[in-house]
């Protein structure tokens, strides 16, 4: 019987990692590329398909790193969208809709996975964009160093697997290494509201 977890805990660098926390949100990246004995390989990815789901849907039945899926998890929304992901067209159809619409309601589900795959990484390495702090929107991560930390409501969240650290008010004047790509930049400054985990309530006055 596995006793540690599995590696399939994203960070908002993309990253994959293994730890018990589990968060808020599901999701996978377009298919399968974890071994049979449940480790990962170099792979990071099946497709360009990287999207953020419910973890549950309709009563479905799956086994994590099964046959289908690497399955993976996210400790809420601004940290899916941070490493990549978009919200799913089927299981979270009323926030995927919100998402397209705030960006371009013409696109399509393909046009936004082609256009976040070319934001959100170079080669394996993860993307950064530098903007000014001044102008990334609630919901928006940055690095701060190794630290990934969220904007919300004119503070700074440092970011971990359990939760938000104790927020800081959010610095201005500075220019940063955004790690939520363009495109859900664009949706979040156009109103999309994203799915927080409790903590980044408790830790804003």
């Amino acid at each position: 019987m596995r006793v540690s977890p599995l590696q399939n805990r994203v960070d908002p660098f993309g990253e994959i990692r293994a730890t018990r926390e589990r968060g808020l949100f599901y999701g996978n990246r377009g298919g399968r590329f974890h071994r049979d004995d449940q480790t990962l390989g170099t792979s990071r990815w099946a497709s360009k398909q990287w999207i953020t789901c419910l973890c549950a849907f309709k009563g479905r039945r799956n086994v994590v790193f099964g046959k289908r899926y690497t399955d993976l998890f996210f400790l809420d929304e601004p940290t899916a969208l941070a490493a990549g992901h978009r919200p799913c067209f089927e299981c979270r159809r009323m926030r995927a809709r919100a998402y397209r619409d705030a960006i371009d309601p013409m696109a399509r589900a393909g046009d936004l996975d082609r256009r976040l795959d070319a934001e959100r990484r170079e080669g394996r390495a993860k993307r950064t964009h530098r903007i000014a702090i001044d102008d990334l929107p609630d919901g928006a991560m940055y690095a701060d160093g190794p630290q990934p930390v969220a904007v919300r409501s004119g503070h700074a969240l440092p970011w971990s697997f359990s939760g938000y650290r104790a927020a800081a008010p959010r610095p201005r004047g500075l220019t940063v290494d955004c790690l939520t790509p363009p495109t859900s930049l664009a949706a979040l400054a156009a109103g999309y509201a994203p799915e927080w985990h409790e903590s980044a309530f408790a830790r804003v006055s």
